[in-house]
């Protein structure tokens, strides 16, 4: 790639700048060389830990590019967190969210058309949104920078199917340079991310992962003690503290526990709505409260460099998310705590949620059956919430599907829009036509004869204005689009539906089925593995410091840390929780709760085959499309053996099935 034009570059030297710009006098491991990398014109990914200025590099590189640099990120917190901290430094960012009203997106498209705006922060489903496709298509981008880029590797932790349309969507709007920013890559995590990019293995920048000031504390618990043993650790230490639960339930129960004791203490999870939880983080940052019982929906974002305390109160999701999780801690260099207190009953949980998520093979057929009952002159239309109804997959296993019929050549992404288009008239359409540039009078003549009214609403007739005046919905679109941005008509878009390209050449039923069903279960497979490297990981008899960055590709971190319970001649052994009464006479009321389920769902969902599978989910409390279709969680049994593990319960299901 040809380096970039260094007229258009700041010439001072990287440092005087970091100063002027930031306020810092130097830069941390691996900044300058990354940021160096992209001034010469390289692509680059930087995997530094959580809390080591990896947002610096696309911070500063964007100050000294001609051109927009386009954020994609994962969360609207870490979104609204680094706006505040470039606004704070003058330099000119905006971010556009579900949250903004009109006018406000409106500014913030208008500051980044005029180049005022030099940094724009988008989430990955923006790039679903008509309007906005058509808007940066007109604008200069000098880099496209992916947080969290682990989210576009399958092999990596939070996999996003949305992300892996990242690299098509830089080569169509042709942005030269690419930053992948991630805390959490292991080498085959590394190389998948940098081979989507073309990013050459010297660009890749990695810092080490060894936290001097991080303590690691395996301490077992049993569960019926686990209350006390927190409150004991709490009562020990001072300052910001977090506590990582795995269910909303266990966040809200904990948090009660901890207020009637007089604990400053605040549940924090997904099921609360955005301005509570805006609070809740607003009052953890400042302070007024000391202790966050949350789920992992806490924390990305959360730059506060003072919390001395990470207790994970349950089993984590996997090592990579407790590395970002204890990486919270002590970000200002200080001694921090990182405890876990260790037992596997919760060690069910976390598998029965990656079992809840794996398609069934009739649920794969469902799919592509209706793929090609429903595809005309080559071309598919579906919208996502109504094909996870018909398929009964849920939505994130069914865009990873979708994603890979794309890799095996069966379908191709050609287009989205919104099904619904409604427009309201708030000022003179007929004086408006004068503001309407002259290449589009006919247009916009035809477009006001071609919209059909309900009341004070109208829609307009895509098909009649193709058919008599040539009109494609994109042409109808942006007419529409300038009205509203002069506040002449209000538009309202909804139903978004996605329009692919059938490859009937390649599709192939059976092959697909059996293509996708291997790869589902492969998923399934490496994510049970991830748990079981985990729970591995915690009982090793060598510094768990030292492996945590070996397990990262860091091999220069201490052997013997002197500040891990191994260290310390603490080695963790788990006791095996009792999954007791596994014969099939002591699943009390399991005929019941079998019938009572089959006949409620043969009654709404005639269609709907009843396996071994459905059932176990059932009984497990694994929320599928079909259940929220026929109100199975009102059911008694929804849920009854979700402490179980899920292949236990499938097993005793399975021999009830076949001995009845």
């Amino acid at each position: 790639m040809m380096p970039l034009d260094a007229r258009s570059l700041n010439t001072t030297p990287l440092e005087q700048s970091l100063q002027s710009l930031f306020g810092f006098n130097e830069f941390r491991e691996g900044q300058k060389q990354t940021i160096e990398q992209l001034l010469a014109g390289h692509s680059s990914l930087a995997v530094f830990p959580t809390g080591s200025g990896k947002s610096l590099c696309y911070q500063f590189t964007a100050t000294q590019l001609p051109n927009l640099t386009l954020v994609i990120s994962p969360l609207i917190a870490l979104m609204h967190d680094q706006l505040a901290f470039l606004t704070s430094k003058g330099i000119p960012a905006a971010c556009l969210d579900s949250s903004q009203s009109k006018d406000e997106s409106q500014a913030v498209m208008s500051g980044v058309q005029s180049g005022a705006i030099k940094i724009l922060m988008i989430s990955v489903e923006r790039f679903k949104n008509e309007r906005f496709r058509r808007f940066i298509k007109r604008v200069p981008i000098s880099m496209l920078v992916v947080d969290e880029a682990h989210c576009i590797s399958e092999w990596g932790h939070n996999f996003r199917p949305d992300y892996l349309k990242l690299p098509s969507y830089q080569q169509e709007l042709a942005i030269p340079l690419v930053l992948l920013l991630t805390a959490t890559a292991t080498r085959r995590v590394q190389r998948d991310m940098a081979q989507k990019f073309a990013i050459y293995p010297e660009h890749i920048v990695q810092t080490g992962f060894y936290r001097h000031n991080l303590d690691i504390d395996l301490i077992p618990v049993q569960s019926h003690q686990k209350l006390n043993a927190l409150k004991n650790i709490l009562n020990e230490a001072q300052g910001a503290s977090i506590v990582y639960v795995t269910q909303q339930k266990t966040a809200e129960e904990v948090a009660r526990a901890l207020q009637a004791d007089g604990y400053s203490a605040v549940a924090y999870h997904a099921g609360l709505n955005s301005d509570i939880r805006s609070a809740i983080q607003a009052n953890f940052m400042s302070g007024k409260t000391r202790i966050i019982i949350a789920t992992i929906a806490f924390g990305m974002g959360i730059d506060k460099s003072d919390i001395r305390l990470v207790i994970h109160f349950d089993l984590p999701k996997s090592i990579e998310n407790y590395s970002q999780e204890i990486g919270r801690a002590g970000r200002d260099d200080q001694p921090s705590r990182c405890v876990l207190l260790a037992n596997l009953e919760g060690l069910s949980t976390l598998e029965n949620f990656v079992y809840g998520d794996t398609p069934e093979p009739q649920d794969i057929n469902n799919l592509l059956r209706s793929i090609a009952k429903d595809t005309l002159e080559g071309e598919w239309e579906t919208q996502l919430y109504g094909l996870s109804n018909l398929t009964n997959i849920r939505s994130l296993p069914l865009k990873t599907l979708l994603v890979q019929l794309e890799l095996l050549d069966a379908i191709t992404p050609k287009y989205s829009f919104y099904a619904d288009v409604k427009i309201k008239w708030e000022g003179d359409r007929i004086a408006f036509s004068n503001q309407i540039p002259a290449e589009w009078q006919a247009a916009y003549q035809a477009i006001l004869k071609g919209i059909q009214y309900k009341k004070i609403w109208g829609s307009p007739d895509f098909d009649k204005l193709f058919n008599e005046a040539g009109l494609s919905r994109g042409d109808v679109l942006q007419i529409l689009e300038f009205a509203a941005d002069h506040n002449v008509l209000t538009l309202e878009s909804k139903g978004l539906t996605e329009v692919y390209q059938v490859h009937t050449e390649h599709f192939h039923h059976q092959t697909l089925a059996s293509q996708l069903h291997q790869y589902v279960d492969e998923k399934q497979n490496a994510e049970i593995e991830r748990i079981a490297t985990m729970i591995r990981f915690f009982q090793l008899n060598r510094c768990l410091n030292h492996n945590l960055a070996r397990y990262f590709g860091d091999q220069n971190a201490p052997e013997h840390c002197g500040h891990c319970s191994v260290c310390r001649g603490k080695t963790l052994a788990f006791t095996q929780p009792t999954d007791t009464n596994d014969d099939l006479e002591n699943w009390a009321n399991l005929a019941e709760y079998v019938q009572l389920f089959s006949q409620h769902v043969v009654s709404k969902s005639p269609t709907t085959q009843i396996t071994a599978v459905l059932i176990t989910r059932f009984l497990t409390g694994l929320t599928q499309p079909i259940f929220t279709k026929v109100k199975a969680r009102q059911l008694s049994g929804f849920g009854v053996y979700e402490e179980r593990s899920y292949v236990s319960v499938q097993e005793a299901v399975s021999q009830f099935l076949a001995h009845r």
